[in-house]
């Protein structure tokens, strides 16, 4: 521990502290474009300069580290106004037009802005008229707008090992693109969103659907059916004011309904039933010999495009259950229409997701059309897709009375709504394969080894007369190499895999900050979203998918049996081989 002074206040912290997180700790607020908590400091916007006492040298406090007696000085009139001619500098070079920008009112350039009280434009305006790049079925790249803070290429490199984005040309005409000027839809990108999810500005974001949803809703021959993912109850509030982490799902359905849905459904629910058929067909391959070991989950699109794309050597490994989403929308047009008595082909399926790459997903392959009436799901909007549109109609969702999901299929268990955070598909399906396995219930349900932050978790579940599973579970696609290397390292030495069973995500902390939840998710709100999942877990009725009796109704009345003839036409899907570039 070292002796500090920051701006005349006195603290001691820990050596190698960095003057940007001292200064946090006194309540300090430097200003910074470029920096994120969750990428490695690198400088590059010049905004978070500090001083020495008595001396006229700057220091970028990012990347300076504290040492023993400095005397720091974080604002002082020069200081402010080289902080403003850097903020004035990049206006310069940045386009007008916040009032049709998708980041409007949540653009930290335009904060910066607001704080400084920018009113002049000094210097003259240049643009370089980039096109924007719409190419992506997920994402939209503006570099017109691009900033050169490095967010997303850090992201998408450092973080996610995808490198789909790098930085191009230098100076003024530098500019954020796809790898070697390809569209950003023949890159190797996997749609995950963590850069628009990281960038401050409007140069990057998800392709907005909710005019198609808008067009849907108002069609008087058609009827709109809506589910909502596990991961949005517990951040859509804070696009009204909330803290992160509050649960207001009932309050979510009443406003979908608001807006026009005459159905409203819950993916918990069909993530309960992503965990009977995932969780049997693990149970299969433990039985039988020579099956493909370890079981890889595959409910998250971005990781099946990377595996795809990466390591298609393991699709054998893959679970071929569908993702929640996909079987939900197989569900409500081939099980639930005939039910509700609605022509499939009058149904238009909108589904609400944490995750830019869900708009991809829904396409992904002809499986997706199982249902027979169009695709399963007619279109993917994200958490602030659903906010704006709340926020348009004029809802006071905070003011609605709560109402329940549509049944059969809004019905959900603890282990569903568990699937949006980063070990919760492991977690729900350990406690429902003890179950397949033995036939008793878990003592306890809570595993906890799979659970927090950590890039790889390990354990081990013993299911009792001698049959032992051992798991991994990887969040943040840079993570997974390290599982998957191991895993091929066994297999070219002929040894036992490390693991049975292996659950991947591809975002931070899992889809609880996916590329379409509301923006600045950090380390501590992760942890407020993951503390609201694992309260509603623990507040409802029943905990185990298999213990869901709405999950036994829909085998009973129409699937048959988990992993069944028909089951597997409706609910389980395949896998190819993907070029890195299209052609």
């Amino acid at each position: 521990m070292i002796n500090i002074t920051i701006n005349g206040k006195q603290l001691e912290v820990e050596q190698g502290t960095t003057i940007l997180d001292a200064a946090k700790m006194v309540n300090i607020k430097i200003p910074t474009l470029c920096y994120n908590p969750d990428l490695s400091p690198w400088a590059s916007c010049g905004l978070c300069i500090v001083r020495m006492a008595g001396s006229a040298k700057m220091v970028r406090a990012c990347i300076t580290a504290c040492e023993p007696n400095m005397n720091i000085i974080t604002h002082d009139p020069e200081i402010i106004s080289v902080r403003r001619t850097v903020l004035e500098l990049i206006l310069s070079n940045h386009p007008d037009d916040c009032l049709q920008c998708p980041r409007n009112h949540s653009c930290e350039l335009q904060d910066l802005a607001s704080d400084f009280g920018l009113r002049d434009a000094p210097y003259k305006k240049v643009l370089n008229n980039i096109p924007v790049d719409d190419s992506n079925p997920a994402i939209v790249l503006c570099p017109e707008k691009c900033i050169r803070c490095g967010r997303c290429v850090k992201v998408c490199q450092e973080v996610q090992n995808v490198w789909a984005l790098e930085f191009l040309g230098r100076g003024i005409k530098g500019k954020i693109a796809s790898a070697a000027d390809a569209p950003l839809g023949e890159s190797p990108c996997i749609k995950c969103g963590q850069c628009a999810a990281h960038c401050p500005v409007g140069a990057i974001y998800e392709r907005d659907d909710t005019a198609k949803v808008w067009s849907a809703l108002q069609n008087q021959d058609i009827h709109p059916v809506v589910q909502i993912a596990p991961a949005v109850r517990v951040a859509l509030a804070e696009e009204f004011g909330l803290p992160p982490g509050t649960v207001f799902t009932k309050k979510i359905y009443a406003a979908l309904r608001r807006l026009g849905f005459k159905t409203v459904f819950d993916t918990n629910f069909s993530a309960d039933l992503t965990i009977m058929e995932e969780g049997s067909e693990l149970v299969k391959r433990l039985n039988e010999k020579g099956s493909a070991i370890p079981l890889i989950t595959s409910c998250c699109p971005a990781w099946v495009d990377y595996l795809e794309k990466y390591y298609s050597d393991m699709i054998p490994n893959f679970s071929t259950a569908k993702s929640p989403q996909q079987m939900m929308g197989a569900m409500i047009k081939a099980y639930w229409a005939g039910k509700a008595e609605v022509d499939p082909s009058k149904v238009y399926s909108v589904s609400v997701m944490p995750c830019t790459a869900k708009k991809w997903e829904i396409k992904r392959n002809d499986d997706m059309k199982s249902a027979g009436s169009g695709y399963d799901v007619d279109i993917v909007i994200t958490t602030r897709e659903l906010a704006r549109m709340i926020k348009q109609a004029g809802i006071e969702i905070l003011k609605l009375d709560d109402e329940e999901a549509d049944s059969p299929l809004g019905p959900y268990t603890g282990a569903g709504t568990i699937f949006g955070v980063t070990g919760g598909v492991m977690e729900a399906a350990v406690r429902s394969a003890y179950y397949l396995v033995t036939k008793k219930e878990l003592s306890d349900v809570n595993f906890k080894p799979v659970r927090g932050l950590e890039g790889v978790k390990e354990g081990e579940v013993d299911f009792g007369n001698g049959t032992k599973i051992r798991i991994a579970v990887a969040h943040q696609m840079g993570n997974i190499a390290a599982v998957l290397d191991k895993i091929r390292a066994a297999k070219d030495a002929g040894k036992e895999p490390p693991y049975h069973f292996v659950e991947v995500m591809a975002c931070r902390g899992g889809c609880i900050a996916g590329g379409g939840q509301p923006y600045g998710a950090t380390d501590e709100i992760r942890k407020q979203r993951t503390v609201g999942i694992y309260s509603d877990d623990e507040k409802s009725k029943y905990r185990c998918s298999h213990q869901n009796p709405f999950i036994s109704q829909v085998y009973k009345e129409f699937l048959g049996e988990p992993g069944g003839h028909k089951a597997h036409q409706l609910l389980h899907t395949k896998y190819v081989e993907r070029p890195l570039y299209i052609k």
